[in-house]
């Protein structure tokens, strides 16, 4: 999935950005931050991400040809990797703002991803640490032994790890480094820029490599870039601000939860008197009581006797809750449905996208007599969509719907025309898979066909412009619908459905092997059509769901904020 997911980015527009969107001292007061720290940060993500996508991008590849895993099951471990990596930086971004902070966050993660990429390295190099490569014409090939499946699997474990600690983690630090929302938005668009142009060189550059060169020199080149950033960050010490732990907004939620049933004997009080605001009590923040919807959850915020100490403080975090803190809860609880939704839109794309690694190896990749595409740069198309896509919608779609229709498209809009676009791509997914297999039929051939890989150009270039309209309208609809407590999630929200999405897509490519005959090791012999087929068909129905779900949900903050807006989502943000 093209879009950088994210994990912990807090952008707070209408003053300095931290962990929990408190301000931050200036930089003249504290004489740190601000474009000195720039360029450390922008090189840091450069290597990090070239480092990731060195790996990431072929991993397939690597375990069918080196360590003879077969197809699907390659492609299983492939999503459950991606799964990880958009889930682990949600912990990261916990950890960073609980306990560590940001910059020890990332220095370990940066550590531990080296580590993982060095055991890469070493299973490459290695022959003890690898089976025996197959020879054509004999038995079949050797599996790999328990312990150099121990060695690989420790490989792909520490490297996620150290991928998900400092993907967004990096960002949220670059961002914090400036007080004015101009200073934060352009950062954010070099951020952004840097980790695609990184991801794209990533997965052509590193890729050519190791599919040409070696595996051994590929891996290298992705340590050495590793260790070239997590050095260029760690001499950036002195000038970075660094940002106090201030606490997670997970933990209060949890807090809400636990105090609701702890107190789920108490009858719901109508009295503003019963309610609990916080240390100082202002009841003119929330002039009211908490609102009526779930209204089950007041009960966390209802005061009972022994719950408060007499400075006013809670005496027992996990017994009572502030008013804001329940209504941060209801937030989150109104926009679950909507959110749902994209958890199905994001699995189709997530078993696409490892699908299309399987066909590319199956088709012909020669472009000219001498150069022929690595399948794992196949992906690579959907990143270059997505990069052009996101100029053109910004610079030109937007600003034409603007003057046309006299505002620009609402979030739920932009995510409704990326439920739209996935659907199609599948319906090309099929055809393209449909004609691959009746070509081959007929020149009975069992291994590369005669159909260009370019096929699926189309399939994965509608994919990347997909995501360019709903990942932006989801970061959009999230943040500026969440209270500001709760902007620091706001990206989180993105990032665990993008990995629940990639397990999900284990889960049901396994349904799939076990209920059909349309997966098997030789794609050749199954009907990966009828997987894009049934594909199309969750689609139709997850954007039944969707439209649903959007037609009962209403704004909270996105209309006023669209009746200020000067051009596309950009003004909206």
């Amino acid at each position: 999935m093209a879009l950088p997911e994210s994990g912990h980015l807090n952008y707070n527009m209408e003053g300095s950005l931290s962990s929990n969107g408190e301000a931050q001292p200036s930089v003249a007061e504290t004489k740190q931050g601000g474009w000195l720290t720039f360029p450390f940060i922008t090189a840091t993500m450069l290597g990090l991400t070239l480092a990731a996508w060195g790996w990431i991008a072929n991993l397939i590849v690597y375990l069918i040809e080196e360590f003879h895993v077969k197809s699907i099951d390659a492609t299983q471990i492939s999503n459950v990797v991606n799964g990880c990596i958009s889930l682990f930086p949600v912990f990261g971004a916990i950890i960073a703002d609980s306990s560590l902070g940001c910059f020890l966050v990332i220095s370990i993660s940066s550590f531990i991803s080296l580590l993982g990429i060095i055991l890469f390295a070493l299973t490459a190099a290695l022959d003890s640490l690898k089976p025996r490569p197959c020879e054509r014409g004999s038995t079949p090939c050797q599996n790999p032994s328990k312990f150099q499946l121990g060695i690989l699997y420790s490989a792909i474990a520490l490297a996620s790890i150290g991928v998900g600690g400092t993907r967004f983690t990096l960002g949220t630090m670059g961002a914090n480094q400036f007080d004015k929302p101009k200073h934060q938005g352009i950062f954010f668009n070099w951020y952004f820029f840097t980790m695609y142009a990184s991801s794209v060189i990533g997965t052509t550059a590193i890729v050519y490599v190791e599919d040409n060169i070696g595996w051994v020199w590929g891996f290298s080149i992705c340590a050495g870039a590793n260790v070239v950033a997590v050095t260029i960050f760690l001499l950036g010490k002195g000038y970075y601000r660094h940002d106090k732990p201030q606490g997670s907004p997970f933990t209060d939620l949890a807090r809400v939860l636990v105090a609701t049933v702890r107190k789920r004997k108490m009858v719901v009080s109508m009295n503003i008197e019963d309610y609990y605001y916080g240390q100082k009590g202002l009841p003119e923040i929330i002039p009211s009581v908490p609102t009526k919807s779930f209204r089950f959850l007041n009960r966390a915020a209802m005061k009972a006797e022994g719950d408060i100490q007499s400075d006013g403080t809670i005496a027992k975090r996990w017994t009572l809750s502030t008013v804001q803190q329940v209504e941060d809860l209801k937030t989150l609880v109104r926009i679950f449905p909507l959110w749902s939704t994209s958890i199905f839109l994001g699995t189709p794309i997530g078993i696409q996208s490892s699908l299309s690694v399987i066909q590319a190896l199956a088709m012909d990749r020669h472009i000219g007599p001498h150069f022929q595409i690595p399948a794992g740069s196949i992906l690579v198309f959907v990143f270059l969509s997505t990069s052009i896509s996101l100029t053109l919608i910004d610079r030109f779609l937007y600003p034409t719907l603007q003057k046309l229709i006299g505002r620009p498209l609402t979030p739920l809009k932009r995510i409704g025309i990326g439920h739209v676009l996935n659907i199609l791509s599948m319906a090309i997914s099929a055809l393209v898979e449909s004609n691959r297999l009746k070509m081959n039929r007929t020149h009975k051939l069992d291994s590369v066909g005669l159909l260009s890989v370019l096929w699926l150009l189309p399939q994965l270039a509608i994919v990347g412009i997909g995501e360019a309209f709903q990942f932006p309208g989801q970061v959009a609809l999230y943040y500026q619908e969440f209270p500001s407590s709760l902007k620091s999630i706001s990206t989180a929200m993105i990032a665990m459905l993008i990995g629940i999405a990639f397990y999900l897509s284990t889960a049901i490519i396994n349904l799939i092997r076990r209920v059909t005959k349309w997966l098997p090791d030789n794609i050749n012999n199954g009907r990966v059509d009828n997987v894009y087929w049934m594909l199309l068909v969750v689609g139709v129905l997850n954007f039944g769901y969707y439209l649903f779900c959007a037609r009962l949900y209403k704004y909270q903050n996105v209309e006023k904020d669209e009746d200020s807006a000067t051009t596309g989502y950009v003004g909206q943000n």
